[in-house]
C-alpha cells in the first residue's frame, strides 16, 4: 500500500513519541500482551510559583481513548520506518496487532475546573501495559498544556477582581491547535470571551473583537476612522485610542460618542494598548465623565499579566475590562507544567492482585508514590477544602491520618473534617462512562472551586502550601518498598 501525504486531526494514534511504539512492540514480543499496568499523571510543583493548579483537558480524554486507532495509512507509515542499524523498525506481526488495536483501559480523573495540587493523581489509567504505554504522550499533551493555561487564566482573572478578561492570544499561541487549547482552557478558568472565532464555533465560547491600529491608519485621519467604524459597527463599537496620540484620541472618541448619541446609538468602550495605562486610563475616565459619557467603558491591553493588572488596580486605574494575549497564550514565564505519567502498579493479568511499584531515583524529590491511587478531599464546615489525601483501598487503614507527600516527618489528623472522593471515572473498558460534559459545567465548577479555596493559597507572593498527604497505610507501603529497593532486593 502506497503512503499518502494525508494527515488529519484524527491521526491521534501517531501523535506520540516513537519510544511509546517501540516499547509497545517490546511488550508484545515479550509475551506481555496480557500484562497490566496502572499509571498516574501528576506534577511536582504548582506552576508560576503558586499554590494550586486548575485541572483542564481531562474532559477530552474520553474522545482521545475512543478515537485511538491505527488506520491503514498509519500502519503503512510505521511499516516504512527503518531502524538505525538497518531493517524495518517494526515487525509485521506487531503491525498486524496494531491494525486491530482498540484501547481497553479504565480511566479516572479529576474533573475539569477543579483545583489540584502537587503530587496528587490528576489522572489514573489502568489496563493492558501496551494500551497504557501507547496512551501516555497523547494524554500528557492534552492535559499538561490546558492545565497550565487554565491556571494562568485563573490567576489573571483573580487579579482582575471581577472585571472581564478576554483571551487575545491567538496570534502569539503555539500554532492553531495551541490557540484552540488556550481559548478552551482560558474560558473554563474564567475568561469572559476569546478573539478566536474558530474556538467560538467549536466550543461555543463568546467571541470578542473590534478594530486594530491598521484600521485607523487606513483612513485620512483618526476622526475619519472612528466615524467610519461607528457607522459600520454601531452595536459593537470599541475605539482604539493609541494609534497616534492618546490625548487627541480621547477627544476624537468623545466627538464620535456624541455623534452616536444623536443617532440613538452608544459608544460601548475605548481601548488603550500602550503607554502608562494607569495614567492614561485615569485621564480618559475623567474626560468621558466630564463630557457626560460615564457609560463608556475603558478596556486595556498590551502584554498584560496578573502582576501588571494587580499593579494597575493598586494605582487606582479605572479599567473595566482587559484583553490579555501573549502572556496568557504562552503562559509566561513558565512554558510547561511538567506533568509526568508514572507506573505505580503492575500485574501479569487482570484476574490477579496488583503489585505496587515505585521509582526511587537519585533525587528524593523525584521519588514516586506506589499503588492504585485514589484522591480524597477534606472540607471544613463552610465547604472549603483543607487537605487532600492520596490512598489505596488495598492498604487503607480506615483512619483519617496521613503523612505529607514530600516530607514523611510531617503528619496530619483530618478526623474532624468531611472527606469526599475527587476522581470520577471517565472510561470503563475503553468506552466513555457518561455523556460529554459541557464547557459551561466545567467553567461553573472552576468558579466554585476557586471561590472556596483559601485566599492564602491563591495569593501570588509566597502562597500557603496546601496540605497533600499519603494515607498511613499507603505511606507505610511506600517506606517498605523504598527500603526493599534500596537493599537491592530487585537487583
Amino acid at each position: 500500500m502506497a503512503l499518502t501525504d494525508k494527515t488529519t486531526p484524527t491521526d491521534v494514534a501517531l501523535n506520540t513519541d516513537l519510544y511509546e511504539l517501540t516499547m509497545a512492540q517490546g511488550f508484545w514480543e515479550s509475551g506481555m500482551s496480557e500484562s497490566q499496568g496502572c499509571f498516574t499523571v501528576f506534577f511536582r510543583d504548582a506552576p508560576f510559583d503558586g499554590g494550586y493548579a486548575v485541572a483542564c483537558g481531562t474532559g477530552q480524554i474520553a474522545d482521545l481513548v475512543e478515537n485511538f486507532t491505527f488506520d491503514e495509512d498509519s500502519i503503512a507509515y510505521l511499516a516504512s520506518l527503518q531502524a538505525p542499524g538497518g531493517g524495518a523498525m517494526f515487525k509485521q506481526g506487531f503491525l498486524d496487532y496494531l491494525r486491530d488495536f482498540r484501547m481497553n483501559v479504565n480511566v479516572w480523573a479529576v474533573p475539569e475546573g477543579e483545583v489540584v495540587f502537587p503530587r496528587e493523581p490528576l489522572v489514573r489509567v489502568e489496563g493492558p501495559l501496551i494500551d497504557c504505554q501507547l496512551l501516555e504522550t497523547a494524554l500528557l499533551n492534552l492535559v499538561n498544556f490546558q492545565t497550565l493555561v487554565a491556571t494562568k487564566t485563573a490567576r489573571v482573572v483573580h487579579a482582575a477582581e471581577g472585571h472581564p478578561v478576554s483571551d487575545f492570544g491567538l496570534r502569539r499561541a503555539q500554532g492553531p491547535d495551541g490557540g484552540l487549547a488556550v481559548a478552551r482552557a482560558s474560558y473554563i478558568a474564567g475568561a469572559s470571551s476569546t478573539s478566536n472565532v474558530l474556538a467560538g464555533k467549536i466550543y461555543g465560547i463568546p467571541v470578542f473583537g473590534t478594530h486594530a491600529h491598521a484600521w485607523v491608519m487606513a483612513f485620512p485621519s483618526e476622526l475619519d476612522a472612528f466615524r467610519a467604524f461607528a457607522k459600520s459597527s454601531p452595536k459593537n463599537c470599541v475605539l482604539l485610542l493609541d494609534t497616534y496620540d492618546v490625548h487627541q484620541g480621547i477627544q476624537n472618541a468623545i466627538t464620535v460618542a456624541k455623534e452616536m448619541e444623536a443617532e440613538g446609538e452608544r459608544l460601548a468602550a475605548i481601548r488603550i494598548d500602550s503607554g502608562d495605562l494607569a495614567k492614561l486610563t485615569k485621564e480618559t475616565r475623567k474626560a468621558f465623565d466630564d463630557a457626560g459619557l460615564p457609560y463608556v467603558k475603558i478596556s486595556a491591553s498590551n502584554d498584560l499579566d496578573e502582576y501588571t493588572i494587580q499593579s494597575l488596580f493598586a494605582q487606582g486605574a479605572p479599567i473595566d475590562s482587559f484583553g490579555v494575549g501573549t502572556k496568557l497564550a504562552t503562559c509566561d514565564p513558565q512554558p510547561s507544567l511538567g506533568g509526568v505519567y508514572k507506573l505505580s502498579a503492575t500485574r501479569p493479568s487482570a484476574d490477579v492482585p496488583w503489585e505496587p511499584v515505585m521509582k526511587l531515583s537519585e533525587s528524593v524529590f523525584k521519588r514516586t508514590i506506589p499503588g492504585i491511587q485514589h484522591l480524597r478531599r477534606y472540607y471544613d464546615e463552610s465547604g472549603c477544602p483543607v487537605a487532600d489525601m492520596i490512598w489505596d483501598e488495598t492498604y487503607d487503614k480506615g483512619g483519617a491520618g496521613m503523612s505529607d507527600a514530600v516530607d514523611d516527618l510531617i503528619s496530619y489528623d483530618l478526623s474532624q473534617y468531611e472527606g469526599r472522593e475527587v476522581h470520577v471515572q471517565l472510561i470503563a473498558d475503553g468506552k466513555r462512562t457518561t455523556e460529554p460534559e459541557s464547557i459551561e459545567d466545567a467553567r461553573a465548577r472552576c468558579r466554585e472551586a476557586l471561590m472556596h479555596l483559601d485566599p492564602s493559597v491563591k495569593r501570588f507572593l509566597n502562597p500557603q502550601v496546601y496540605p497533600v498527604g499519603i494515607e498511613e497505610g499507603l505511606a507505610q507501603l511506600r517506606r517498605d518498598l523504598a527500603k526493599k529497593e534500596l537493599s537491592g532486593s530487585r537487583v
